[in-house]
């Protein structure tokens, strides 16, 4: 067998393909190290500030501060509404390990009902696993020593302190500066619809009612931000800067606590209203309703327990009576018609009539009684608003007619808002002919308007367009707008509140409100005056009116006899009053349901008694 010779290696050729494919993984790194540094660039340069800002946001996180609520005082400078800290028992449910067990230990520790439980259930949903969730809103002494004793057996368990509003006159001011409490859905939407809800990411709570909802803007403060970094979960790291929020501003009111509380005293047990005004300028010296409740039942989160015997009352305490209570005004109306009577020429201050202690229409057998059965005898207009006459008002009230008297008493006030600076307020009624044509499809009848010169028929108003009315007498026209405040402050800066008035009324003959001014001190003062027993020996001069406002009619040949009847169906008494005489600088409005007595024997006193305090107090002050 012949040996054969190996084939020789191509050398070149193998070199060439060496060096193509050489080449081809050169291009292939260089193309990929391209596209790579082409991404680092465009990550690094063209996108950085994108990717620092998601980074930051990653890495650091906005943490909104609550501002403090702003503090509310009284006249004097006394305190009556302020912060205090609390304590709080909170969650943190991912690091409680068995959140049921420990809310089973927790509520038997504590004795917690199972609607906190509940509630606290709610509130977890609504949070992230690592956020502080309010199993308890406010601890007692006790309830803090039990947890503290056994704290250690409860990992993500804590008692945090913050800062809650009180009250600390309780229902004394209750339905004057109202309360704050826990911002709702309904309350969210609100905020959203006027486009400040991010103001709020951080509060708890808000104003409700009264002075705390109506000033809410300026007591609520300005939200600050701290900027926290956190790890890759979510966990707070470390505090990186603080923009400290903006406290709220300082209310300074024209009330005056002493005044209030000693008219609180007054009222005692019994349902109604006081309101002392500044007839000058508006300002409310004190306005109590009854009954009323605790504030501070809203305020630190009130019981479903505690809610429903609010609602179930049969007194309504959560009434705001000053404001909200539409009564009929009864014969405290009397000195303004007798003005209107005078202007339309209808009477004059000498014009009499006979007051048999009943008034009839012509061929109508009805009898409209005057409340004093044998009547008055003859009476002229300003013996009518002394002694109280009914018949002179009736007569009077039927030559004038329900249109004239409509117009002219609106332009007191009547049946419309007064404008004070509290949202709860009612516009009562006052009717009209073509109000009953809208309401009932009925035409207006003459009976009805004879009682409406009495102040009673569909006629309401409340108390505090009462104080208005009393002030538009005493003031000669000037018509004030009531209002609680008397300034903001601001650190050292005070922005005093502004004075507002309504349109005047204006009479042809301005000595009209002399003679219903004259009249109103002789009620008090007068031999024959409605108020002269209560008012007896008083050391300072004053003008007033009567009125007992009938809540259920009486029949014919009835006797009104109130401890004969049931208390719902007894009058109401009612005063307004003014002092001193000559210069008035307060109006005293008083009105007590269902009373044993009318506004001379019942109302009247308590208007004395206040105007004594009032004046005893202005002495001690003007003395120091």
């Amino acid at each position: 067998m012949v040996k054969q010779r190996a084939t020789i290696r191509d050398h070149q050729a193998e070199s060439a393909l060496f060096a193509r494919r050489a080449w081809f993984a050169l291009f292939l790194v260089t193309a990929v190290f391209g596209i790579l540094f082409y991404n680092m660039y465009n990550l690094q340069v063209v996108q950085h500030q994108n990717f620092q800002t998601r980074s930051n946001d990653n890495r650091i996180k906005i943490v909104p501060l609550a501002p403090n609520r702003g503090l509310i005082y009284d006249r004097n400078g006394q305190l009556l509404a302020e912060n205090r800290p609390v304590l709080s028992l909170e969650l943190v449910p991912e690091r409680v390990p068995e959140l049921d067990d420990t809310l089973a230990r927790l509520q038997k520790l504590l004795a917690l009902s199972d609607q906190q439980i509940e509630e606290f259930q709610q509130s977890r949903k609504r949070e992230r696993r690592f956020n502080q969730v309010i199993l308890l809103d406010r601890l007692t002494e006790a309830q803090v020593a039990r947890f503290a004793v056994r704290q250690h057996e409860f990992p993500g368990v804590s008692i945090e302190a913050r800062l809650v509003r009180y009250y600390p006159h309780g229902d004394v001011l209750t339905h004057a500066l109202g309360y704050v409490a826990k911002i709702n859905r309904k309350d969210l939407e609100k905020l959203r619809a006027k486009g400040v809800h991010a103001n709020y990411v951080a509060t708890r709570t808000m104003g409700k009612l009264g002075i705390e909802r109506f000033y809410e803007e300026q007591l609520h403060g300005v939200i600050g931000f701290q900027q926290v970094e956190v790890d890759i979960h979510g966990r707070p790291l470390r505090t990186l800067s603080v923009q400290p929020p903006v406290p709220g501003q300082d209310l300074q009111l024209e009330l005056d606590l002493d005044l209030q509380r000693y008219a609180h005293e007054q009222l005692g047990d019994g349902r109604g209203s006081i309101i002392i005004m500044d007839p000058r300028d508006g300002g409310l010296l004190a306005m109590v309703s009854k009954p009323g409740y605790d504030p501070n039942w809203f305020a630190q989160g009130i019981s479903y327990k505690q809610y429903q015997s609010l609602l179930s009352s049969q007194h309504s305490p959560l009434l705001n009576r000053s404001t909200q209570g539409g009564y009929p005004p009864a014969s405290t109306i009397k000195p303004q018609l007798a003005i209107l009577g005078l202007e339309e020429g209808i009477i004059t201050p000498d014009t009499k009539i006979w007051d048999p202690g009943w008034f009839k229409i012509n061929n109508i057998d009805h009898r409209y009684r005057d409340w004093l059965a044998w009547g008055h005898g003859w009476v002229n207009v300003a013996s009518a608003i002394i002694e109280s006459c009914d018949t002179f008002f009736y007569d009077l009230a039927l030559k004038m007619g329900i249109d004239k008297i409509s117009e002219h008493m609106s332009q007191y006030g009547f049946g419309d808002y007064t404008g004070i600076d509290i949202a709860e307020e009612s516009a009562a009624l006052m009717p009209s002919r073509g109000w009953k044509r809208a309401r009932f499809n009925e035409a207006w009848y003459a009976g009805e308007t004879i009682s409406i010169g009495i102040g009673q028929s569909y006629w309401t108003a409340t108390p505090i367009q009462l104080a208005v009315a009393t002030s538009v007498l005493v003031n000669q026209g000037i018509r004030p707008v009531p209002r609680f405040l008397q300034s903001i402050r601001e650190g050292d800066i005070e922005l005093p509140a502004v004075v507002e008035q309504r349109p005047p009324v204006v009479l042809n003959n301005p000595a009209n409100w002399q003679l219903a001014l004259d009249a109103m001190q002789n009620v008090v003062s007068g031999a024959k005056g409605t108020a002269r027993a209560a008012f007896r020996g008083a050391n300072f001069t004053s003008g007033g009116k009567t009125g007992t406002a009938q809540v259920r009619s009486i029949g014919q040949d009835e006797e009104y006899i109130a401890e004969d009847i049931a208390e719902k169906y007894r009058d109401n008494a009612m005063y307004v009053g003014y002092a001193p005489a000559e210069n008035p600088e307060i109006v005293v409005i008083v009105t007590i349901e269902n009373a044993v007595g009318g506004g001379g024997s019942v109302a009247a006193p308590m208007a004395r008694n206040i105007m004594d305090f009032y004046f005893s107090q202005e002495q001690k002050r003007a003395n120091n």
